[in-house]
């Protein structure tokens, strides 16, 4: 297989023995897309013309003399299986094509056909292409790259994030980690204390919302025997188990506010007052904190302390969302189905371009926790060894966000608010899918999509999305 590069302007070959049918068929492509175009009278000729120019999709009659379409299809599909193929069918060659269909080709069009329709079909194959190379390239990537502190990506907005991990792991600077649930706050976490000169020492780590006010107190800070019905012995708490290490208060916003003064004294003064207990415990234990809430207002509302939020928030890391770092998301479920499958017995699995097509375009409400849980319903689901739309069970409503419950919120909504929310959640997609299959071309994304550039960058400014998170 040939080395594609960095080659923005994708290449089309027309295979065809009828002079008129290339060059009415190289007219109307060179016109309607910004696809290089090439030809070949015959299937020898074309095999040359794929080895030495490397086609994104090849276009060819199932007819021909001398190497017919499907022998023509066979060699190129063991030269390289990415590219794309389309057959054109004349009279009586139908069953030819079904063949075709089944050894591999995308689609097939009877002649005559309507232009429009073979200008629709080889986009669509320029994009599975690319979605299939994307694919191959990260499954080497994955068994190459070493991965950074246990994540998966390569995004900018990614890079970022975790250079600042880098920068603060090895300092006792406490860090507030805020993002949206299933952003990876808790790995983020772990990776500050793997990269600390406290990782020899287990890091502890407190799901706060799980214990009930009286009990977390008890177990942030330990009591001693009598200290209340029931304490029939002494206990150490988590606070003193993570001396000389690091402790995760995770989600903190939901600490009650009694139980914020003591925290505030143990930021403050670096030690910890037992329940029943009148001496204090100096410790040295590095405060990590989560949360997915808005803290600023849940301080205007009083129910979070701002003296707490300025000593938790002496460094603060906040986790990007899936569509911040959207073009990681064919890596991440790679990972995933590679993760799954081990876990399984499923190895022979791979994804349909079709269905990555599909990850990239569906919002992700629950994050990267969310698309870790599709890709593993859809290993357990998938009967065949490849992944499809159907297995990950994402209709083509849910891609563009108006699934049932997308549908039933905006129903909720007066006719204006509604009709705007649509209308703003299908450009997201719109321009996302288009930056997706431009490798974050602008310029090329805008013809693709009938607009001008400038036209395109103010859309781009509105919804906030940054064409570098799409670039390889």
């Amino acid at each position: 297989m040939g080395d594609y590069g960095s080659e923005k302007q994708k290449k089309v070959l027309i295979v065809d023995d009828e002079r008129d049918m290339l060059t009415l068929l190289r007219k109307v492509l060179t016109r309607k897309t910004t696809c290089d175009v090439q030809m070949a009278d015959c299937g020898d000729a074309a095999l040359e013309v794929v080895e030495s120019w490397l086609p994104d999709v090849v276009l060819t009659d199932i007819k021909m003399s001398g190497m017919d379409g499907l022998e023509f299809l066979r060699r190129l599909r063991h030269f390289d299986p990415t590219i794309t193929t389309i057959v054109m069918t004349g009279y009586g060659t139908i069953e030819m094509a079904v063949q075709a269909l089944k050894d591999g080709a995308y689609d097939f069009f009877e002649k005559p056909f309507d232009n429009d329709q073979i200008v629709h079909a080889v986009s669509r194959a320029v994009e599975r292409t690319q979605l299939l190379r994307e694919n191959l390239q990260l499954q080497h990537r994955l068994s190459r790259d070493r991965q950074v502190a246990g994540f998966v990506g390569r995004s900018r907005r990614l890079l970022q994030t975790l250079e600042l991990l880098g920068r603060l792991a090895p300092s006792r600077a406490t860090v507030l980690i805020r993002g949206e649930s299933g952003t990876g706050k808790e790995l983020a976490a772990r990776a500050l204390h793997a990269m600390s000169n406290r990782a020899d020492r287990e890091m502890v780590v407190v799901n706060c919302p799980a214990l009930p006010e009286h009990i977390l107190e008890s177990e942030l800070f330990g009591y001693r025997k009598g200290a209340f019905t029931g304490a029939d012995r002494d206990k150490d708490g988590l606070f003193l188990k993570a001396n000389g290490s690091t402790i995760l208060l995770d989600e903190i916003g939901d600490i009650p506010v009694s139980i914020q003064t003591k925290l505030l004294r143990v930021l403050q003064e670096k030690e910890i007052q037992p329940l029943g207990q009148t001496r204090t415990y100096s410790i040295d234990v590095r405060v990590l904190a989560s949360t997915n809430q808005n803290l600023e207002a849940k301080i205007a509302r009083g129910e979070f302390r701002e003296d707490l939020f300025y000593r938790l928030n002496v460094m603060t890391v906040t986790m990007p969302s899936l569509a911040e770092i959207r073009s990681d998301i064919p890596l991440l479920a790679q990972h995933f189905l590679e993760i799954f499958s081990r876990e399984h017995g499923r190895s022979d699995l791979e994804f349909m371009p079709e269905s990555l097509q599909c990850l990239m375009q569906r919002s992700w409400k629950g994050n990267i926790r969310e698309l870790e849980n599709v890709i593993n319903r859809a290993v357990l689901l998938c009967n065949g060894n490849r992944i499809t739309p159907t297995d990950l069970m994402i209709e083509e409503g849910e891609q563009q966000g108006g699934g049932a419950e997308g549908r039933q919120c905006y129903l909720n909504l007066p006719y204006k608010s509604a009709k705007k929310e649509v209308v703003n959640q299908f450009s997201r997609t719109y321009l996302t899918s288009a930056l997706s299959a431009t490798g974050g071309n602008v310029s090329a994304a805008a013809r693709r999509s009938g607009m001008e550039r400038q036209a395109f960058q103010r859309l781009m400014r509105r919804f906030g999305i940054r064409s570098e998170e799409f670039r390889k």
